[in-house]
């Protein structure tokens, strides 16, 4: 079975985008939208939100607490300002080359 091996920079930028689409997703939803793995991936979420891109909110579920992610307006900007522009320089196949030219 193949994997393709997805860089960081296009995780984050999944992560954003999955993100402004929905408006806010709880960690599960997150992770399994963007094929993510929690253990393997924790450290992204935390650095995107240790640096004001998103922003997680804890709520109360019984005697459990439900995680929840949102792309933060600096996030938004990130994105579009940097991370867009990445892709259009460094798309992540062959494929989408050939769809540009």
């Amino acid at each position: 079975m193949s994997h393709e091996y997805r860089d960081r920079v296009y995780i984050r930028k999944d992560i954003i985008l999955k993100l402004t689409e929905h408006g806010e997703l709880n960690q599960t939803a997150l992770l399994s939208f963007c094929g993510l793995n929690l253990m393997k991936h924790k450290d992204i979420l935390e650095s995107l939100e240790r640096k004001g891109f998103i922003s997680r909110t804890e709520q109360a579920w019984g005697n459990k607490k439900i995680i929840k992610y949102a792309v933060t307006q600096k996030g938004r900007e990130f994105c579009k300002l940097i991370l867009e522009p990445y892709e259009d320089i460094f798309p992540r196949s062959e494929k989408r080359v050939q769809e540009q030219s």
